[in-house]
């Protein structure tokens, strides 16, 4: 991808669970990612992070229904601007994608993120656009290594993807070359959590590559060379030097510990 060409941002915001998510109950809102958080509702918080990233051109948010970003008074403005517009979300990540795909008709790369990854900043997205432009891959996933988390958060409990060159934890942040790459993204049609089912690694990425994860005989490098033979794509991992980049909001203590960060932020101080 050239240095000027602006990338088109999707933001992934619907619910999967509604009211009965915990998160959402804790605040007694419709949608996990409706909750404030330091003052601010969570996805008002990662709007503004995605459209102050420099290579971020439009920006489409994905959710049952327009009305609940216009309920939203500084989202509401951003959408009478234009500065962000509205996708319907369908009944699972991949139809999400693929729908908004058909319904936009994005410049790409197109970049995917989630409403509940508060601690992503421009800078995370700055850093993982430009890493897009020196490797042009038809897909990217962004991926922390296990030490950069520790070492910022040495008592968190995460669960890593443990290989040869160490563990690694998702950021939730992807990048889709054109409509060639889309197809893989059908392995989250049924969510994201393939560490803790193998019968879904097997299923998504086939037996060798389930193999070489779950024994830990492999690298992050290898894997995608995998990946990339599987789908005649040229998959990469985004190395991220950022422990927030991986942390979301799935539950009240990911809830908790975010807040914390954010206030530590704002304040210039260490996270306690």
């Amino acid at each position: 991808m050239p240095s000027n060409q602006k990338v088109t941002a999707l933001i992934l915001a619907a619910s999967r669970r509604g009211a009965e998510d915990s998160v959402a109950k804790v605040q007694n809102v419709s949608h996990k990612c409706l909750v404030t958080i330091d003052g601010m509702i969570m996805l008002e918080r990662v709007v503004r992070e995605v459209k102050a990233a420099k290579d971020v051109g439009a920006i489409y948010v994905s959710i049952e229904k327009r009305e609940l970003l216009e309920q939203i008074p500084a989202l509401n403005e951003m959408l009478e601007k234009g500065e962000i517009h509205f996708t319907p979300s369908a009944d699972n990540l991949y139809l999400s994608v693929r729908d908004a795909v058909a319904n936009i008709n994005p410049e790409w790369p197109l970049i995917v993120t989630t409403g509940d990854n508060a601690l992503h900043t421009a800078e995370i997205i700055n850093y993982f656009t430009d890493a897009l432009a020196k490797s042009a891959p038809d897909i990217g996933v962004a991926m922390t290594p296990a030490d950069v988390i520790l070492n910022a958060y040495p008592d968190g409990k995460r669960a890593f993807h443990t290989l040869k060159d160490g563990g690694w934890s998702s950021c939730n942040l992807y990048a889709i070359k054109g409509p060639h790459a889309l197809e893989p993204a059908r392995v989250f049609e049924g969510g994201g959590q393939f560490g803790k089912n193998p019968n879904r690694i097997l299923k998504a990425f086939g037996l060798m590559f389930m193999i070489l994860y779950r024994w830990k005989l492999t690298t992050s490098t290898r894997l995608s060379e995998i990946l990339s033979k599987r789908w005649g794509l040229k998959v990469q991992i985004i190395k991220m030097p950022f422990a927030d980049a991986p942390i979301d909001v799935d539950n009240p203590g990911d809830l908790e510990r975010t807040e914390q960060i954010l206030i530590a932020r704002r304040n210039g101080t260490p996270v306690k």
